[in-house]
């Protein structure tokens, strides 16, 4: 790894932390390897940041999106060059199998791809003029410095689908990425730089509390995009409420997959596999609940345990690998409270619970994959989000109450059914209150060029990965020209 890509990135050049301190980056699959020690900043590193991309901002927003599309054209040809190098990072950083980690950065060029196909519909519209010699018409302005705050489950593809529409509109960056990804983030932004992007125009700075809070605060920043959790989401909002600080704030999830009585449930058993233990449960669209009908229940339980069991936990640059480790030890040890809080409330673990410990694994955050049965619809784990490879099996006495089972969450990201009827599929669909919707199918995942969006406390703001999410980089204005 290269020495520069522990620094942050100003105004186009590579800089350490005004303070100097830094922050140890460790392989969760193994403790015994230090990637690095990674720039820990503060609100000097930040407001350093924001006043190059307010200096950058002018000539970036000139250039016009047909050009500024070039670029990203450009990160995606480069993205694709280093394709495995970038893959390795994500593993080795964030645990996911290598895999998962080629599919982030083929997402990552689809989302650069798209976006730089918006070039040409960037635009506004005329209108009809209540007066003669008169021509009126509407058109977009980007909103300015822009602060991409993003999480470490998805290190490369979610500051992306940040970054990319930030750029097309014509806003100026400062991506704050977590401080348990911070390679990924260099790299990314790495790529952008070979890709001709203009110094200042996107910043980096690594940190963690300190770092975040200074780039909510800088009344230089226009808008702040975040995904993470909802306690610092409505944080973020409220600290930036008295000066009418644009949000877009994607959240969490208690995502149910309904088994329905007329089920595939060799199917389901798939999906739940993929949807519930795929990345460690780490997901915002996770399936962290499968509200089963009684009627199937047993079926689907022994079929689904027997799959589960055989999974085998180990590191993600081990093709044998089908479960990844989860990010660090908070997370290793939230997946196990939530375990041991499941059982008072009354649930039964069929299989998992425990630490992954055998002789051929380093010493790492392996959870076993978990299933529990009997939980109470309202208790903590059928409520709560817990990011784990932990799923809660609730029953449910027909279609009806299972679709009020799943939408007694405060959360909505995700909604997925599998049945044979189609009115019930589609009537389903109408009841979820949910923004991303699947029928028979795994329910997580979706295209680059659908909406990225939930519903309840799960979304605030425009959707990412799509058309409206110009409404966030951007404001409108009109204009009436009379001659």
């Amino acid at each position: 790894m290269a020495a520069h890509l522990r620094l942050n990135f100003i105004d186009g050049k590579w800089v350490p932390a005004e303070s100097g301190q830094t922050r140890e980056n460790v392989n969760p699959a193994d403790f015994s390897d230090v990637i690095g020690e990674f720039a820990e900043s503060g609100g000097v590193d930040i407001d350093h940041a924001v006043d190059a991309a307010a200096v950058a901002l002018p000539a970036w927003r000139q250039l016009g999106p047909i050009r500024r599309g070039t670029h990203l054209t450009e990160a995606s040809r480069i993205l694709g060059e280093r394709a495995e190098e970038v893959a390795a990072a994500i593993t080795r950083e964030q645990g996911k199998l290598l895999s998962e980690a080629r599919g982030e950065v083929s997402r990552a060029r689809a989302i650069l791809d798209f976006t730089a196909g918006q070039a040409r519909l960037l635009g506004g519209v005329t209108a009809p003029a209540e007066e003669e010699r008169t021509f009126a018409y509407t058109f977009r302005k980007p909103i300015g410095v822009v602060g991409l705050v993003s999480p470490w489950n998805f290190p490369l593809a979610i500051p992306m689908w940040k970054v990319a529409p930030a750029l097309l509109s014509g806003c100026t960056a400062v991506l704050k990425p977590s401080p348990l990804t911070p390679l990924t983030s260099a790299l990314l932004v790495e790529v952008l730089q070979q890709a001709g992007v203009p110094d200042g125009v996107v910043n980096l700075v690594q940190g963690d509390v300190a770092a975040g809070e200074a780039l909510v605060a800088n009344p230089a920043v226009a808008g702040i995009s975040f995904t993470g959790s909802l306690p610092v989401g409505t944080a973020i909002h409220a600290g930036g409420a008295r000066r009418l600080l644009r949000t877009q704030l994607e959240l969490g999830g208690k995502n149910a997959l309904i088994v329905c009585d007329d089920a595939d449930i060799g199917r389901a058993v798939d999906a739940v596999l993929h949807g519930a233990f795929g990345q460690a449960g780490q997901r915002c669209s996770a399936t962290s609940r499968a509200v089963v009908d009684t009627r199937v229940r047993d079926e689907f339980l022994d079929r689904l345990v027997a799959r589960v069991s055989d999974l085998r936990v180990g590191p993600g640059n081990d093709p044998a690998s089908e479960i990844c480790p989860v990010v660090n030890t908070a997370r290793l040890e939230a997946a196990l409270t939530a375990v041991t809080r499941a059982q008072r409330d009354g649930g039964k673990v069929l299989c998992g619970g425990g630490r992954e410990i055998r002789e051929d694994l380093p010493e790492g955050c392996y959870v076993q994959p978990t299933v529990i049965r009997d939980v109470p619809w309202d208790s903590e784990l059928a409520q709560e989000e817990v990011f784990g490879p932990v799923l809660a099996v609730v029953d449910a006495d027909g279609f009806d109450q299972a679709m009020t089972i799943a939408n007694s969450v405060k959360y909505g990201m995700s909604g997925t059914i599998f049945t044979a009827s189609q009115s019930r599929a589609f009537e389903a669909i109408d009841r979820f209150e949910a923004g991303m919707l699947h029928v028979n199918r795994p329910g997580v995942g979706a295209y680059a060029h659908l909406p990225h969006v939930g519903s309840k406390a799960s979304q605030y703001g425009p959707p990412e990965c799509s058309p409206e999410v110009w409404d966030f980089y951007t404001e409108w204005h009109s204009a009436c020209i009379s001659h």
